[in-house]
């Protein structure tokens, strides 16, 4: 059995058939597309999909500072820039 990441599911058919209606009733939140009762896709607003991929990026700068952490180093002075 597939994990379901959301707590909102409709099927392919129902999708197509009232698209803007589930949109609506999704408000803020991720709706689970099922194909034969499996999770095959999942459908973000808009806002939330900008938060995933902000919070995604800030994962990855956290990690090159981490890894940037112990040089090596570039000694710069202000005058001479």
């Amino acid at each position: 059995m597939d994990t379901i990441f959301t707590n909102m599911t409709v099927s392919v058919t129902e999708l197509k058939r009232n698209f803007a209606g589930i949109i609506k009733q999704a408000e803020e939140n991720p709706v689970a597309i099922l194909n034969h009762n499996r999770p095959e896709a999942y459908l973000l607003p808009a806002a939330h999909y900008e938060r995933l991929m902000a919070y995604l990026e800030d994962l990855e700068d956290a990690q090159l500072v981490h890894e940037r952490a112990n040089g090596p180093f570039v000694e710069v002075r202000v005058d001479e820039l």
